[in-house]
């Protein structure tokens, strides 16, 4: 091999292994608040763990979803904290979620917009919500 094909080697050698690190690297978790603290963080993604105390199904429906259904965490309407909306199961329905949720402990993970009745989380995508282990 010729020297200046070694230098090439050894630059693109030293390029891969330098970079290695951001390609691989992770983006840290969202922080994990409160359903009551998620005021306080408008336009941010975050992760709000709470019990599953009310829901409510919409009256209508959204094309390719259905049914948006309201889950409200910790305290139930007319003075909810923080809610989530998601839709059920194209083959369940609106109900399938209910069951899914209600009265078990989730977290959600989502940016957080305020509106009129308060803080919420839309996760259209399903995998956002996780169930947490009950308490014993």
């Amino acid at each position: 091999m010729t020297t200046m094909t070694t230098i090439r080697i050894f630059i693109v050698m030293m390029c891969v292994t330098g970079l290695s690190p951001v390609a691989f690297a992770q983006s840290p978790a969202p922080p994990r608040i409160t359903p009551s603290d998620a005021k306080n963080h408008s336009g941010e993604t975050v992760t709000v763990c709470g019990k599953v105390v009310d829901t409510k199904i919409s009256k209508y429906g959204l094309p390719g979803h259905g049914k948006p259904i309201n889950f409200d965490l910790d305290q139930p309407e007319p003075h909810p904290v923080f809610f989530f909306v998601t839709f059920g199961s194209q083959d369940g329905g609106p109900e399938e979620a209910v069951a899914a949720y209600q009265g078990k402990r989730v977290c959600v993970t989502g940016k957080i917009t305020i509106i009129r009745m308060g803080p919420y989380i839309m996760a259209a995508d399903r995998s956002q919500i996780k169930l947490q282990a009950e308490d014993k």
